[in-house]
């Protein structure tokens, strides 16, 4: 007897239709081919447990189980319960007219219990566009999978719900229906850090706003507990808030890298990563045996902290100059090739020289010149010019610090930067994906292409003279001169000002500190 049952396979952020073919005949023997990994083949052991344990019989026959298409390599534990279900509708244990209504996934216990798995809500998407009657998951899947409408989500905790649902028992489960927009919508401002908490470093929360504004990469320099750290965790707070159609996309990332919270449904806030400086390249970026979305990918619509930048290793910091301008990261291998999304806002932070205290006021610094140097030199140029904003940092004084109010909350910032993005998108809306230099549609001036700069962000006269004063004594690269026209552009917004003027290009020159020549003289 030959039974089909329809389940899926998650490659790169996409679910692919895959169809568990069980056929028994004469024999005693389990044969599992169309490319199992042993995640897969391993699956015989936990099938038989969760069938006998459940008081149902497993059939003495020889099984063959075929994954199809035999091409497309099989991982994961996903397929567990379309396998048994398609066992024990060989031994005449499930009714199997109701079977190719149904896609189903999810790991079995030994006792029969369904455990989650990932992909789930790449894989609803899937059912959908293929018209599948509905989806059966794990229920600590189900509201993941519930996140995508028109599609009947069941959510079973053990394996006779799902046989109960199959033969349209009375008894069988419901679909799940949870209103995940609503509480998407809810949870948006739902952040555990504050601006507020942050007093004095006025130039810095200005610089942070800006960045925010424009979508600008940023990188903090200053000694240690001068609040780089804490002020780079409340950066998401001012960010505008999450679209419906960016949730849904940072939410299958999560979701295919098995980073969701169990029974969590969409993404409400927009992603912070802060990878430790010991991370290899591979969970950077992406990839491995079984290939995953890397940290980059994790922090699409959200923000990259890297913090003491110049601890990473060389090769890691390097892979990063492609994404930051591409908003894409493609991982090739010898077995596959899969691109990930990777639009995220890079924000680092390091010290001044190996020990922290160079131009610190308070204490003396013990390094030579050319230790200060080549510990600067860590940080190729090339990724340096890839960063819009480059800010200085001092530690505040302690009396100071007990005198400062409290500081602007982030919700004022927010409205703020809310405001000159709107700007922003109207500006660039009535452009054609195209002028996006094949990279999509342009969102914020970070994203803007030569043409677009000199579209929307030509200074005049006055402020040409300046730039040009600054390129020749400050010895920056064309790069850098296009990145202090966008900076000035996103100035020019926050202030609602249509023209971008000589005040937004010095200030926009005073975020390129790093490029200065007498940088190393001037310290902090």
């Amino acid at each position: 007897m030959l039974v089909k049952i329809p389940t899926a396979a998650v490659q790169g952020l996409q679910a692919i239709p895959v169809t568990a073919e069980v056929n028994a005949s004469r024999g005693f023997q389990f044969c599992l081919v169309g490319l199992p990994d042993n995640a897969v083949k391993e699956s015989h052991q936990r099938i038989v447990a969760a069938i006998q344990n459940s008081g149902y019989r497993f059939p003495m026959q020889s099984i063959t189980v075929n994954l199809t298409p035999a091409d497309l390599k099989k991982e994961g534990s996903a397929y567990d319960l379309p396998i048994a279900i398609g066992i024990m509708a060989t031994a005449g244990e499930i009714k199997i007219n109701r079977l190719p209504r149904f896609m189903m996934v999810g790991e079995l216990s030994l006792d029969g219990s369904l455990l989650p798995v990932r992909g789930a809500l790449p894989i609803a998407i899937m059912a959908r566009a293929q018209e599948y009657e509905g989806l059966i998951v794990p229920a600590q899947n189900v509201r993941e999978a519930a996140v995508v409408n028109n599609l009947k989500v069941y959510g079973a905790h053990h394996i006779q719900e799902v046989v109960d649902l199959l033969d349209d028992s009375p008894s069988a489960i419901q679909s799940t229906e949870i209103n995940t927009r609503e509480e998407f919508y809810q949870r948006q401002n739902e952040y555990e850090f504050d601006f507020a908490d942050v007093k004095g470093q006025e130039s810095v929360k200005r610089a942070m706003e800006v960045a925010a504004a424009g979508g600008h990469n940023l990188i903090m320099i200053g000694p240690p507990g001068s609040g780089k750290s804490m002020m780079a965790k409340r950066l998401p707070t001012i960010l505008p808030p999450l679209s419906l159609s960016e949730s849904l996309e940072t939410t299958q990332i999560h979701s295919v890298a098995g980073k969701l919270a169990r029974d969590a449904s969409l993404v409400a806030t927009r992603p912070f990563r802060s990878p430790h400086h010991t991370i290899s390249q591979v969970a950077l970026v992406g990839g491995g045996v079984n290939p995953q979305p890397g940290e980059i990918s994790l922090a699409h619509n959200g923000v990259l902290f890297l913090d003491e930048l110049p601890e990473f290793s060389r090769a890691a910091l390097e892979v990063l100059r492609q994404p930051l301008e591409d908003r894409v990261i493609n991982v090739s291998r010898a077995k596959y090739a899969v691109t990930y999304p990777a639009s995220f806002m890079f924000v680092a932070s390091m010290n001044p020289c190996p020990c922290g205290y160079y131009g610190d006021p308070t204490h003396h610094c013990t390094c030579t010149p050319g230790r200060i140097q080549q510990y600067m030199s860590k940080i190729s140029g090339p990724l340096l010019d890839r960063i819009d904003i480059q800010c200085e940092i001092s530690p505040l004084p302690f009396k100071d610090i007990s005198k400062a109010a409290p500081g602007e909350p982030s919700v004022a910032i927010r409205e703020r930067v809310i405001a000159a993005r709107k700007i922003q998108e109207e500006r660039f809306s009535s452009l054609s994906s195209g002028e996006g230099g094949g990279r999509g549609r342009v969102h914020c001036n970070a994203q803007m292409t030569e043409k677009m700069i000199h579209q929307f962000a030509e200074p005049d006269s006055a402020s040409l003279d300046m730039l040009r004063m600054a390129m020749e004594r400050l010895s920056l690269s064309a790069r850098a001169y296009n990145r202090i026209l966008k900076v000035a552009r996103t100035i020019a917004d926050l202030e609602g000002s249509k023209k971008v003027q000589s005040q937004h290009i010095a200030e926009a020159i005073g975020y390129r500190n790093l490029d200065r020549s007498d940088w190393a003289e001037r310290g902090i």
